[in-house]
Order: C-alpha cells, then structure tokens, then sequence
C-alpha cells in the first residue's frame, strides 16, 4: 500500500462526543478546514438527526469543495431520502451485521439483514450515489458472514468498511480478519478507541489491505472516541512510509480550530497535537536538543505545523532558560543568568511553574530593570445573578491612555475576560487555555488561575492568584497580555 485515502468523521461521529454541537457556522468552517487539509471524504453528519443538522450537510455540499462530501445513513429508505435531499456525492451506509447486533438490535435473521443492505444499495445506486456499505459491529462479526454481504452487494458498492465499532479488537485481530476479505473494491477501517488500540488497529488494517481510513480530528468520538487523523497519519507516513493526500503542515492548525469549535480541550500529553507534544522541560533533554534535535525528537514540529518550546521548572537546567531569555529578547551577563537560573529552581522546588510574564519579571529583578507594563488594571467592576445575564466593566491604562470597556458572560469571569477583549481589541490575541487550582481550603480559599495566550505564533502563560477568582483571572490575562505587548 503506497498510498491511502482518507475519511474524516469528524462532523459526524465526532460531533457525537458529549457535551459537543456544533451549529451550521462551526460546521461549514471545520469541513473548509478539513478540505484545505487535504481529506478525501468528509462525512458531514447523519441526516436523519434533525432539521439543523440537514442544512449544515447540505451547506457544505453546496461549497464546491475537492472532498467527496458523505451523509450517514441506515439501511432505511427513509434515512436515504434525507440524505439524498441534502446533495450529498455518496451514503455512508452503516448495517449491523454481527450475530449480536442482528439478534438484539434490529431482531431479524441474517437472511433478512442480507435483503435489506441489498435494497438500501439497490436504492442508492439507482438515484445516482456512490456507496460506502460500513459493517457496523464488524470486528465482531463472523468472517465468513462478512464475505457473504459483500458478495451480496460487491458489484454495486463502491467501498466496504468494517468498523469496530466498540474498540475491542487488537492489531492482530484486525489484521487477519482484513487478509480475509477478499474483494477489488477500496476495503475502508473504522476503529474506536475504547482499549486506547484505535490508531495501531487501523494501521494493522491498512498493512492488511484496508485503503481508506476512518478518523476524526483530535480522536473525537464516542466514548473514548475515534482514531485519530493526526497519529494514524503521521504513523503511517513516518513508520510505514505509507502517503496519504493530507497536507500534514496542516495538522495542528487544524487541531486547534476543532478544539476551539467543539470546546473540548486536547490532554497536554496527547501524541501529535498536544501542548507538550514537543515541549521540553528536562534540562539533559534541552541540551540535546539545542545540540541536534533529532536527540529528543522523533518527529520535527515543523511537519506537522507546530513549534518547539521549552519550559521552565524544578527539572530545568540553565541552557534552558539561556534559550527562552534569547527568544525573549532579554540581554544577561553569566552572574546574572546564574541568578536567575537559581530563582526558577527555587520556584520549581516549591511546586509552582514559571511562566512566560515570571521568567520576564525575575530577569528584571535580577538586572535591576523596573518592568514596565503596557497595561494596568485601574477598576474592575462584575455583577451576575438569577434574574439577568453577566456583566463586567473594565478600567484599564493602555500606554497611558484610559479605556473602560464592559462585556457579558456566561459567568463573571467569563464577563470580566470579554471586558478585557474588547478593551485590548487593537491587540490580536487567542485565549488558548484557562486553568484554575484552588491552593488553599474554606468559603476564602486561595485560587491560582493559569492563562495561555496566543498571538502572531507566540505562545505565552501568565497566572494570577487570590481569593477572587474573577480578579484573579483578570490579573493572570492582564500578565499574559503585558508579555505578548512588550
């Protein structure tokens, strides 16, 4: 297998992760982000589910984008009908296929399963639509029964998948069930990712025969989610030198757009995309890295679209913090690197991190620098309650100059942040993440908020603490904002 195709379920089975719905807007805007990142087939969503949902597929047909734009459907004509009326180029058609789903799912025979895909096929084929017949609970499905509904169908079909649909399958499993569908038609895989085996079971599948691949942005998904569209990609590109059409200096913009979109946070440690993805603390792996980066780094950040960074902590050593003070701009002698490198061992010792606006601040302190802030925070007035929505006014000084601005909220640091925005509109920013510990117990407990920010590329962390939580995130906004505007 040279080179695979790709089909993101992101809009579909990704959307279908609790807590995430996204409107017709979000959903035009990550299938545009998904075309320009090169996927083959995007399946935006299942027309069956609701009104709102057949105007986001049928907007996104209407694009004239290059992916091959799919709808969801079940082996029912009704289901078919709606999503022919939303202009799709092809039916993702899902059919329970193993004994259990027969049995206790549609209660019916196999025969009877046989006679439906067989006319749902029939149906779209003869309105015009390419079909991508998926075996829903096929991993658990007899071999022997697989073969027996493809043969049902293989002249009619244009790809065949089979899912396992509740992760349970492994690498080997996968790869001699898919040695023994024997078809010319693309065979398509479609792992979950319930035992954390989604990405090495598609992988499996694809050296087993499989040419097209299921996934999701982030390993969106049900349950424990989908394999994700980031590892599968780069594991096969990298591992296997297997190539697919996605434009991989994509992948974390892409990352961050449905993260934003959906509001479901990538973990820190998440391979490809996450924050420490190819962040680095431990002084002996700096080092390294400064010498050849190949010594800590299997993959290069720069393709997949993402930038090395270092931290600084209790594990740092001082050829760490050299290099963030020359990113920064900040000019030291070797007394005063020393200085500093001991304050941040210091504060690492103590539990505490140290972000982009305290690595400044110390360099300061120890240059004898008075730190001058572009933005202060003169007033600060937020009010919430049953009857009314949030509100917050800010008073700042910018440069000098004195700008109030308000905003509202879903709550009152939510307020007091949009106040902030709309203070500081002239400065282009991104609040990537928002952190709050509570350091100290009781009704007055101390709370530490951590911000990232992020803005023309650069990535900065800030905290604020006290026991308002409201003045504590504008102090940590506030921090952040004053780093990336020095």
């Amino acid at each position: 297998m040279a080179k695979i195709k790709v089909l993101d379920t992101t809009l579909r089975d990704g959307e279908q992760t609790p807590g995430v719905s996204l409107t017709v807007e979000k959903k035009v805007e990550i299938a545009q982000a998904l075309d320009r990142l090169g996927v083959d087939v995007i399946e935006a969503g299942a027309a069956i589910t609701s009104e709102g949902e057949r105007e986001g597929i049928k907007k996104i047909a209407g694009l004239g984008l290059n992916a091959e734009i799919s709808s969801f459907a079940r082996i029912l004509k009704n289901d078919i009908d709606l999503a022919m009326g939303c202009d799709v180029d092809s039916i993702f058609l899902v059919a329970p296929t193993s004994d259990l789903h027969i049995k206790y799912k549609l209660g019916i025979t196999r025969e009877e399963l046989l006679d439906k895909v067989s006319e749902s096929v029939e149906y779209c084929k003869s309105h015009g639509l390419l079909v991508d017949l998926c075996c829903e609970d096929g991993s658990r499905t007899d071999t022997r029964f697989l073969n027996e509904v493809l043969k049902a169908v293989e002249k009619k079909i244009d790809r065949f998948t089979i899912a396992d649909t509740v992760g349970i399958s492994t690498p080997e499993k996968i790869a001699e069930m898919f040695s023994k569908i024997k078809t010319k038609k693309p065979l398509g895989v479609h792992c979950h990712d319930d035992m954390g085996l989604a990405t090495a079971n598609t992988i499996s599948a694809v050296r087993a025969g499989a040419g097209v691949v299921d996934v999701t942005i982030n390993g969106l998904g049900e349950r424990a989610g989908n394999a994700p569209l980031e590892e599968v990609i780069m594991a096969l590109k990298l591992g296997y030198a297997i190539e697919s059409n996605i434009k991989t200096c994509l992948i974390t913009a892409t990352s961050e757009l449905v993260e934003k979109l959906c509001n479901i946070s990538v973990q820190p440690n998440k391979a490809i995309v996450g924050d420490n993805a190819f962040t680095h603390e431990a002084g002996i792996h700096v080092d390294g890295i400064l010498k050849n980066p190949k010594t800590y780094e299997s993959i290069d950040p720069r393709l997949v679209g993402a930038r090395r960074r270092f931290v600084l902590g209790k594990h740092a050593g001082i050829k760490a913090v050299k290099k963030i003070l020359e990113d920064m701009q900040i000019v030291v002698t070797e007394n005063e690197i020393s200085e500093i490198f001991n304050r941040v061992k210091f504060i690492g010792d103590k539990g505490k991190k140290v972000t982009s606006a305290d690595i400044e601040t110390i360099a300061n302190s120890v240059k004898g620098v008075e730190t001058k802030k572009a933005l202060k925070l003169v007033e600060l007035v937020a009010i919430a309650g049953n009857k009314f929505t949030p509100v917050a006014s800010v008073k700042l000084l910018i440069n000098g100059n004195e700008v109030i601005q308000s905003g509202t909220g879903d709550g009152p640091v939510d307020a007091a942040l949009s106040a902030i925005r709309n203070a500081t509109k002239d400065v282009p920013f991104e609040l990537m993440e928002y952190h709050v510990d509570a350091v100290s117990g009781g009704t007055d407990a101390l709370v530490r908020i951590e911000v990232k920010l992020k803005s023309r590329g650069k990535i900065v962390t800030a905290q604020g603490s006290g026991s308002d939580i409201v003045l504590a995130s504008v102090d940590a906004m506030i921090n952040g904002l004053n780093t990336i505007m020095k």
